[in-house]
């Protein structure tokens, strides 16, 4: 319930999605405390691959070894340069490319040119900082500093998908969007359907929405809504704590990370995966794909201009919906909890 004791739930004050004071805070307890998905497994098969990712501009990665998956911090030990580019690629060392130092795919520092005597330097004191890595039914997640277990986070969503067959989801495509709005703002915005009719109508026509139901759970809001038939997802929606989603299609799924460039500015991480990766049915996955990516598109121009408003100084917390904005207030007290708003 949104309603205690006669007291009408509101929404976040405005600074908490302007301050870059407070998007620091954001950094460091709620994306540097957490687990954040990474990319699937499938995408690090052989020796020397490697997925390379920013969590709230903190660089990463992760790459298969001769002894499995490892991860570490993206950043050289020398001074601060970017090892490997962000997305997908292989690698046999890692080289980096300021002043050419060369790390080992267990991290340890094998090489450092042109350095000059120096009885005080010692390569075994300068291996990269490694970073936690864990899979999770074919997705990898990672962690600067995780305060919990990844399935402790994961709560509600270990139950709700344990019949979904994801190990068996291929993946097939990834799409990278920018936005100028805060993070927060477009989690408020998935994590309803109260915005549908307004900004989706031909999403809203393929779904029954009088019977559309947010319900919020430990880790996780599900919204669910019976679909039409012309409509290409199944009629659940998931977002997971702190900035993940996962939303099911007939023989797939999508998944999404949503990035923080800084207290103005998101980068959202789309994933695709189906079953069947037949040639034949090519077009049929492609078009899912541009279907999905046009109705996140939708949202892009609601979120810029609240942004808008929020910075101007004219908007005061409005009141939230008992029926369909239990998933925004949810989040928003996840975010009381970890501190700083």
């Amino acid at each position: 319930m949104l309603i205690r004791k006669g007291r009408l739930m509101r929404n976040l004050n405005p600074i908490n999605y302007v301050s870059s004071t407070i998007h620091a805070s954001d950094v460091d307890r709620v994306f540097g405390a957490s687990w954040q998905l990474l990319g699937p497994t499938s995408r690090l098969v052989n020796r020397g691959d490697y997925i390379a990712a920013e969590i709230a501009g903190n660089k990463v990665f992760a790459v298969r070894t001769k002894d499995g998956l490892r991860a570490f911090r993206n950043v050289c030990r020398h001074r601060g340069a970017r090892l490997l580019p962000e997305g997908t690629g292989r690698c046999t060392t890692i080289r980096c490319p300021y002043h050419q130092w060369v790390w080992g795919e267990d991290g340890s520092l094998l090489n450092v040119p042109w350095w000059g005597d120096d009885p005080d330097f010692n390569k075994s004191d300068w291996a990269l900082d490694t970073v936690e890595l864990y899979e999770w039914r074919g997705l990898l997640f990672t962690s600067l500093s995780p305060e919990m277990p990844l399935e402790d986070q994961l709560g509600a969503l270990v139950s709700e998908i344990e019949d979904e067959p994801i190990e068996r989801y291929k993946w097939v495509h990834e799409e990278r969007l920018v936005f100028d709005a805060n993070w927060k703002i477009y989690t408020d915005n998935f994590v309803e359907g109260y915005h549908i009719p307004g900004i989706h109508p031909k999403f809203h026509s393929a779904i029954e929405f009088e019977k559309f139901e947010t319900i919020a759970l430990e880790g996780m809001v599900k919204m669910t809504a019976p679909p039409r038939e012309e409509l290409f997802y199944r009629g659940k929606w998931l977002w997971m704590w702190p900035n993940w989603t996962l939303s099911l299609f007939d023989g797939g799924m999508n998944t999404s990370r949503i990035n923080p460039i800084n207290h103005q500015q998101t980068e959202l991480i789309y994933n695709f995966y189906f079953e069947d990766i037949s040639k034949i049915n090519a077009p049929k996955r492609a078009k899912i794909i541009a279907d999905n990516m046009e109705v996140i598109r939708e949202d892009f121009e609601i979120c810029v201009s609240t942004q808008r408003n929020y910075e101007s100084g004219g908007y005061r917390p409005g009141p939230l919906s008992p029926r369909h904005e239990a998933g925004v207030a949810y989040f928003q007290q996840k975010l009381r909890d970890a501190g700083g708003h």
